[in-house]
């Protein structure tokens, strides 16, 4: 996503945001909790200090996003992610980490994590962000889009250390096939979004659950800097994948 997410704070009448936090360092963390909640329109509901616990809050919780941190013990973020998003796919996962090197944000957005921020952001961006992704949006931090595109992009090194990102029937991405390191997949769903479908109708064109289907989605809109189905109309048709 490019430019500034819509501005957080619910709506009259609006239930409140809930929110779990998951950082390993006790200081973050707590600083985390106690700036959110301070924030109108947010309930931090739960925090933890490792992967595991971060499960377990959910699990008891049940909210409706949470903000995780990469590097933790016991069960690292990418870890995390991936169980979140087999386990609860309904909860938004925002990445608030101080690392955005192309490992960490390529394995994140894979995962399934919906944004992903750098610790460096205020508190207002970070409460945009995680409203945004619970509507379903992407927000990536301006570093990690570059980071992003320099490692999936049709230029990118082949030595890079990076791997193509394999397609979800066992394919890999064929670098420079497709722009800004869509998969064979991703172009396929993107070309439906362009035609008017939605997910019901794209999860059972292509016989896919409709978690894979946001999932997929998710990482087209990381991956082609759209907002929203809009913005990735124009993306398909201005590269031919209508």
């Amino acid at each position: 996503m490019t430019g500034a997410p819509p501005a957080a704070g619910a709506a009259a009448g609006e239930p409140a945001l809930r929110v779990v936090v998951a950082d390993d360092q006790a200081a973050v963390r707590e600083g985390l909790v106690l700036m959110l909640d301070l924030l109108p329109g947010i309930d931090v509901v739960g925090s933890a200090a490792d992967g595991r616990q971060a499960l377990e809050v959910v699990a008891e919780q049940r909210p409706d996003a949470i903000l995780l941190d990469l590097h933790m013990p016991v069960m690292d973020g990418i870890e995390t992610t991936r169980r979140l998003t087999a386990d609860h796919p309904d909860v938004a996962i925002v990445v608030l980490t101080t690392y955005a090197d192309d490992r960490s944000v390529l394995e994140t957005l894979r995962a399934g994590a919906r944004s992903y921020l750098t610790k460096d952001a205020d508190r207002l961006h970070i409460a945009q962000t995680l409203r945004s992704a619970t509507a379903g949006l992407t927000v990536l931090h301006p570093q990690v889009q570059a980071t992003l595109l320099a490692a999936t992009g049709p230029n990118a090194a082949p030595d890079s250390g990076t791997a193509p990102e394999a397609d979800p029937d066992g394919e890999p991405a064929r670098r420079g096939a497709l722009p800004d390191g869509l998969t064979r997949r991703e172009a396929e769903i993107l070309t439906l979004i362009a035609r008017g479908r939605n997910n019901a109708e794209i999860a059972r064109d292509l016989f896919l659950s409709g978690n894979t289907v946001k999932t997929h989605i998710n990482r087209i809109f990381a991956k082609t800097g759209s907002r929203d189905r809009a913005a990735a109309t124009r993306y398909a048709r201005q590269h031919g994948l209508d």
